[in-house]
Protein backbone atom coordinates (compact mmCIF):
# COMPACT_ATOMS: atom_id res chain seq x y z
CA UNK A 1 0.00 0.00 0.00
CA UNK A 2 1.69 3.02 -0.96
CA UNK A 3 0.84 6.19 1.33
CA UNK A 4 2.53 8.74 -0.86
CA UNK A 5 0.20 11.85 -0.56
CA UNK A 6 -1.92 12.03 -3.83
CA UNK A 7 -4.77 14.27 -5.43
CA UNK A 8 -7.75 12.13 -6.28
CA UNK A 9 -9.62 13.95 -8.93
CA UNK A 10 -13.18 13.72 -9.89
CA UNK A 11 -15.69 15.28 -12.90
CA UNK A 12 -16.81 17.49 -9.90
CA UNK A 13 -14.86 17.22 -6.63
CA UNK A 14 -11.15 16.77 -6.30
CA UNK A 15 -9.00 15.51 -2.76
CA UNK A 16 -6.02 17.28 -2.33
CA UNK A 17 -3.07 16.53 0.13
CA UNK A 18 -4.07 19.16 3.28
CA UNK A 19 -1.32 21.21 3.47
CA UNK A 20 -0.69 24.57 5.61
CA UNK A 21 -1.22 26.57 2.50
CA UNK A 22 -4.82 25.50 3.11
CA UNK A 23 -5.17 26.74 6.19
CA UNK A 24 -7.28 30.26 5.51
CA UNK A 25 -9.96 28.59 2.84
CA UNK A 26 -10.20 25.58 5.15
CA UNK A 27 -11.05 27.75 8.19
CA UNK A 28 -13.79 29.85 5.96
CA UNK A 29 -15.56 26.42 4.98
CA UNK A 30 -15.07 25.55 8.59
CA UNK A 31 -16.19 28.62 10.89
CA UNK A 32 -19.79 26.56 11.52
CA UNK A 33 -20.43 25.93 14.55
CA UNK A 34 -22.80 22.68 13.33
CA UNK A 35 -19.99 20.84 11.44
CA UNK A 36 -18.49 19.81 14.70
CA UNK A 37 -21.33 18.80 16.60
CA UNK A 38 -20.57 15.28 16.71
CA UNK A 39 -16.82 15.46 16.58
CA UNK A 40 -14.31 15.89 19.17
CA UNK A 41 -12.47 19.00 17.66
CA UNK A 42 -14.31 21.75 17.20
CA UNK A 43 -12.26 23.93 14.31
CA UNK A 44 -14.04 26.60 14.27
CA UNK A 45 -11.20 29.64 14.29
CA UNK A 46 -8.33 29.99 11.96
CA UNK A 47 -5.98 28.32 15.25
CA UNK A 48 -8.66 25.54 16.19
CA UNK A 49 -8.27 24.77 12.33
CA UNK A 50 -4.43 25.70 12.28
CA UNK A 51 -4.45 22.70 15.48
CA UNK A 52 -6.72 20.17 13.92
CA UNK A 53 -4.60 19.92 10.30
CA UNK A 54 -1.83 19.86 12.27
CA UNK A 55 -2.92 16.70 14.27
CA UNK A 56 -3.90 15.01 10.92
CA UNK A 57 -0.51 15.74 9.36
CA UNK A 58 1.76 14.47 12.23
CA UNK A 59 -0.92 11.21 11.76
CA UNK A 60 -0.09 11.33 7.53
CA UNK A 61 3.80 11.84 8.85
CA UNK A 62 3.15 8.86 11.23
CA UNK A 63 1.75 6.37 7.87
CA UNK A 64 -1.87 6.03 9.87
CA UNK A 65 -3.94 8.81 7.84
CA UNK A 66 -4.01 10.57 4.55
CA UNK A 67 -5.82 13.70 4.91
CA UNK A 68 -7.21 15.61 2.27
CA UNK A 69 -9.22 18.99 1.74
CA UNK A 70 -11.97 18.47 -0.56
CA UNK A 71 -12.35 21.11 -3.49
CA UNK A 72 -15.65 21.98 -5.45
CA UNK A 73 -13.79 22.08 -8.92
CA UNK A 74 -16.28 24.39 -10.52
CA UNK A 75 -16.17 27.30 -8.21
CA UNK A 76 -12.25 26.15 -6.92
CA UNK A 77 -12.88 26.46 -3.64
CA UNK A 78 -11.40 24.69 -0.93
CA UNK A 79 -15.28 23.36 1.18
CA UNK A 80 -14.21 20.70 3.40
CA UNK A 81 -12.02 17.61 4.22
CA UNK A 82 -12.04 14.29 4.03
CA UNK A 83 -9.46 11.30 5.58
CA UNK A 84 -8.47 8.01 5.05
CA UNK A 85 -7.51 6.98 8.74
CA UNK A 86 -6.39 4.03 11.03
CA UNK A 87 -4.88 2.67 8.19
CA UNK A 88 -3.07 -1.09 8.38
CA UNK A 89 -1.55 -2.24 5.15
CA UNK A 90 -0.58 -5.38 7.07
CA UNK A 91 -4.90 -6.57 7.34
CA UNK A 92 -5.05 -4.44 3.85
CA UNK A 93 -7.89 -1.99 5.74
CA UNK A 94 -8.92 1.59 6.00
CA UNK A 95 -11.39 3.88 7.13
CA UNK A 96 -12.72 6.38 5.89
CA UNK A 97 -14.32 9.12 8.03
CA UNK A 98 -13.04 12.59 9.38
CA UNK A 99 -15.27 14.14 6.93
CA UNK A 100 -17.55 18.01 6.69
CA UNK A 101 -18.58 19.68 4.19
CA UNK A 102 -19.30 23.23 4.26
CA UNK A 103 -23.08 24.07 4.91
CA UNK A 104 -23.48 25.41 1.28
CA UNK A 105 -22.54 22.04 -0.84
CA UNK A 106 -24.08 19.41 2.09
CA UNK A 107 -26.68 17.48 0.53
CA UNK A 108 -24.86 17.60 -3.09
CA UNK A 109 -22.90 15.54 -5.13
CA UNK A 110 -19.78 17.06 -3.23
CA UNK A 111 -19.65 13.67 -0.57
CA UNK A 112 -21.01 10.79 -3.07
CA UNK A 113 -18.13 12.03 -5.76
CA UNK A 114 -15.29 12.05 -2.79
CA UNK A 115 -16.58 8.81 -0.89
CA UNK A 116 -16.31 7.09 -4.87
CA UNK A 117 -12.92 8.31 -4.98
CA UNK A 118 -12.11 7.11 -2.10
CA UNK A 119 -12.81 3.35 -2.11
CA UNK A 120 -12.03 3.17 -5.87
CA UNK A 121 -7.98 4.32 -4.29
CA UNK A 122 -8.88 1.67 -1.36
CA UNK A 123 -10.27 -0.94 -3.62
CA UNK A 124 -8.82 -1.15 -7.04
CA UNK A 125 -5.73 0.85 -6.19
CA UNK A 126 -4.34 -0.56 -2.85
CA UNK A 127 -6.29 -3.79 -2.98
CA UNK A 128 -8.10 -3.54 0.88
CA UNK A 129 -10.52 -6.12 1.75
CA UNK A 130 -12.32 -3.95 4.18
CA UNK A 131 -13.34 -0.26 4.25
CA UNK A 132 -14.78 0.86 7.34
CA UNK A 133 -16.59 4.00 8.29
CA UNK A 134 -18.13 5.11 11.88
CA UNK A 135 -20.36 8.37 13.44
CA UNK A 136 -21.69 8.92 16.59
CA UNK A 137 -25.10 7.20 17.03
CA UNK A 138 -27.34 9.73 17.37
CA UNK A 139 -25.96 11.19 14.25
CA UNK A 140 -28.99 10.32 11.97
CA UNK A 141 -27.64 12.08 8.61
CA UNK A 142 -24.76 10.47 9.18
CA UNK A 143 -25.76 6.99 9.32
CA UNK A 144 -28.53 7.08 6.70
CA UNK A 145 -25.61 8.56 4.14
CA UNK A 146 -23.31 5.82 5.19
CA UNK A 147 -26.61 3.48 4.56
CA UNK A 148 -27.09 5.15 1.30
CA UNK A 149 -23.63 4.59 0.25
CA UNK A 150 -23.71 0.61 0.22
CA UNK A 151 -22.42 0.45 3.62
CA UNK A 152 -23.41 -2.37 5.95
CA UNK A 153 -24.29 -1.49 9.67
CA UNK A 154 -21.75 -3.83 12.17
CA UNK A 155 -22.30 -2.82 15.51
CA UNK A 156 -22.03 -0.23 18.20
CA UNK A 157 -19.21 0.38 20.45
CA UNK A 158 -20.46 1.70 23.59
CA UNK A 159 -18.77 4.91 25.55
CA UNK A 160 -16.20 5.13 22.51
CA UNK A 161 -15.34 8.40 22.60
CA UNK A 162 -15.43 11.64 24.08
CA UNK A 163 -17.04 14.09 22.20
CA UNK A 164 -16.50 17.56 21.94
CA UNK A 165 -18.51 19.22 25.20
CA UNK A 166 -17.82 16.16 27.40
CA UNK A 167 -19.96 13.77 26.23
CA UNK A 168 -19.04 9.85 25.93
CA UNK A 169 -20.57 8.96 22.77
CA UNK A 170 -21.57 5.45 21.37
CA UNK A 171 -19.93 5.00 17.89
CA UNK A 172 -21.70 2.87 14.96
CA UNK A 173 -19.25 1.03 13.43
CA UNK A 174 -20.00 0.39 9.13
CA UNK A 175 -18.19 -1.53 6.35
CA UNK A 176 -17.84 -2.11 2.48
CA UNK A 177 -16.09 -5.18 1.78
CA UNK A 178 -14.08 -5.71 -1.41
CA UNK A 179 -16.80 -8.35 -2.04
CA UNK A 180 -19.39 -5.84 -2.18
CA UNK A 181 -17.78 -2.81 -3.99
CA UNK A 182 -18.60 -3.81 -7.55
CA UNK A 183 -21.91 -3.59 -6.36
CA UNK A 184 -21.36 -0.25 -4.03
CA UNK A 185 -19.47 0.84 -7.19
CA UNK A 186 -22.06 0.58 -9.96
CA UNK A 187 -24.59 1.93 -7.29
CA UNK A 188 -22.67 5.10 -7.06
CA UNK A 189 -21.71 5.63 -10.24
CA UNK A 190 -25.49 5.26 -11.73
CA UNK A 191 -26.32 8.18 -8.79
CA UNK A 192 -23.24 10.12 -9.99
CA UNK A 193 -23.51 9.86 -13.68
CA UNK A 194 -27.23 9.20 -14.55
CA UNK A 195 -27.94 8.00 -18.38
Amino acid sequence: MDLTPLTLDGDRVRLEPMSLDHLDELSAAGAFDELWKWTRARATTRESMREYMEAAMAEAAQGVAMPFVTVDKASSRIIGSTRFGNIDPFNRRVEIGWTWITPEFQRSYVNSEAKYLMLRQAFEVWDCVRVELKTDVLNSRSRAAMVRLGATEEGIFRKHMLAYGGRFRDSVYFSILDTEWPAVKQKLESSLWPD
